[in-house]
């Protein structure tokens, strides 16, 4: 036997494969459209979940449709009514359209269990999506142009994944009024549970979090300033304050809640990890950042860093030090956060290191800021978390008399502003007055701007410019430059009773 004829010989012998059909439920289908005829009312028992392209069967997607449609716009869907809109050849298994239609309807399953045979054929839908993406996934690694990276396959394949698991939902639609008063007074239990008593997440700065009730679920939050202004240090004080006080509740389903306040993502696009951890533990430990890197610390101090070390290492926080990133690689690495370890407050340093996801967007920088800021607010609303992202202001601050930063001042789009629930900027008179320094020999004016340096020093503002849920204002901070930490202002007024 030649080697061809064994090969083929091997090749018949062997058994094959049994074919797999897509999951599907035919008899579910023709139970659902039944009821469907007979008594329109099961049609909105599934028509907030239910879509024709759930159907398996082409000629179920069909009847669904023009049911639908005919109901819709007020009219009666009944075999009669049907047969019309639909193509009198068609033979469906040995039957006529209108024979068809007179079997699902005789065949007819109750009203009550509409909603139960909707929901089977729409999570067999998800099923042979699963599939599909499954399979584009595979196809797409075979097939791989020479310059397509594998990171953007991922990245694609986990956000098709998020979408389907995030539709994968039968929620939604209209709800009692009893129901949302009920959501309302666990959110305000919540509330009373937490620090602060806030509806929002506590960022650790009382007067800040008295004006905006904490950080918002969903809410995009726009934290601006100038360099060194000390907007950096502000999101880092605030993410690890947040992540300080996190505490979390196991159900019974083995899922944990957060119940105070909480896990913290920080895409550090500008800073090394090193350098952020540096500058949280010189805030925590009140030793500045330039000894602790110069190695300028005594034995105490040393033993202080390593201690706050230790209880740092616990905390849920995490850092992404990746330079040049694409909102697309942001978004499904905070997605992924979401799913395996939890998320409730993610910040980004800063806005304009971020990268757009299309080539026409990257030709055109406000195009490009404009769609950024688009899918961080689309982001925050997804996950249900506060992303707090950092922005530069422009230059023309400088020109002006008065330096504190306005909404005009937002660099590169009014898309910024327009995206925002909130708008903060950072604001040290401190750093402008350290420029006007006059000349010693200059004793009157000297002496004018030696007064006037009391009265800025170790003070910032933070300007709340926007906030669509509450007051715009100016709150006043202290601030320590040394060890870049943020703290609320103590004030005559609310200073303990002396002695």
């Amino acid at each position: 036997m030649s080697p061809a004829d064994s090969a083929l010989r091997k090749t018949i012998d062997e058994p094959t494969p049994a074919f797999r059909s897509a999951p599907h439920n035919i008899e579910a289908e023709q139970a659902l459209l039944g009821a469907v005829l007979v008594n329109n009312e099961a049609f909105y028992r599934v028509s907030d979940f239910l879509e024709p392209e759930h159907f398996f069967e082409p000629i179920h997607q069909k009847i669904y449709q023009i049911a639908r449609d005919l109901i819709r716009a007020g009219k009666i869907a009944t075999p009669v009514t049907l047969k019309t809109f639909l193509d009198g050849g068609i033979d469906i298994g040995g039957l006529t359209v209108s024979q068809y239609l007179a079997r699902l309807a005789a065949e007819a399953t109750t009203i009550i269990n509409a909603e139960d045979y909707g929901r089977t054929i729409y999570d067999l839908a998800l099923r042979r999506a699963l599939i599909i993406v499954g399979e584009d996934m595979v196809n797409t690694a075979y097939e791989a142009a020479v310059d397509a990276s594998p990171r953007q396959q991922i990245e694609e394949a986990e956000r098709k994944l998020y979408d389907l698991a995030e539709s994968g939902r039968y929620d939604g639609g209209f709800q009692r009024f009893s129901n949302a008063l009920t959501t309302a007074v666990d959110m305000a239990a919540k509330a009373y549970q937490r620090d602060g008593k806030l509806s929002g997440i506590a960022t650790g700065l009382d007067d800040l979090d008295r004006m905006m009730g904490g950080l918002q679920p969903s809410d995009l939050i726009i934290l601006a300033g100038r360099p060194g202004m000390g907007k950096s240090a502000l999101a880092s004080n605030i993410g690890y304050s947040i992540a300080r006080s996190w505490r979390g509740e196991v159900r019974p389903d083995g899922h944990t809640v957060t119940t105070n306040g909480g896990i913290v993502a920080f895409f550090s696009l500008e800073m090394s990890a090193e350098q952020l951890a540096t500058r949280i533990i010189a805030e925590q430990t009140a030793i500045p950042s330039s000894q602790i890197r110069r190695g300028a610390i005594s034995e105490a101090d040393f033993e202080k860093i390593k201690d706050y070390s230790i209880e740092m290492q616990n905390l849920p926080f995490y850092v992404d030090e990746t330079g040049g990133l694409s909102i697309a690689q942001l978004a499904a690495r905070a997605r992924r956060l979401k799913r395996q370890r939890g998320l409730d407050l993610l910040i980004i340093d800063y806005l304009q290191l971020l990268q757009g996801s299309t080539r026409r967007s990257s030709e055109n920088r406000v195009q490009e800021i404009t769609e950024i800021t688009t899918r961080l607010k689309a982001l925050a609303k997804e996950l249900n978390v506060p992303v707090l992202a950092l922005s530069q202001l422009s230059r023309q601050v400088e020109s002006r008399e008065d330096k504190r930063p306005q909404l005009a001042d937002l660099r590169e789009s009014g898309s910024i502003e327009q995206d925002a629930d909130v708008v903060l900027f950072v604001f040290r008179e401190e750093y402008y007055h350290q420029m006007r320094k006059p000349l010693e020999s200059n004793r009157e004016k000297f002496a004018e701007w030696l007064a006037e340096a009391d009265k800025v020093h170790g003070k910032a503002e933070v300007i709340i410019g926007k906030q669509r849920h509450g007051p715009t204002g100016t709150v006043e901070m202290q601030f320590d430059a040394a060890v870049t930490r943020f703290a609320t202002l103590a004030r005559a007024d609310h200073m303990p009773d002396r002695l």
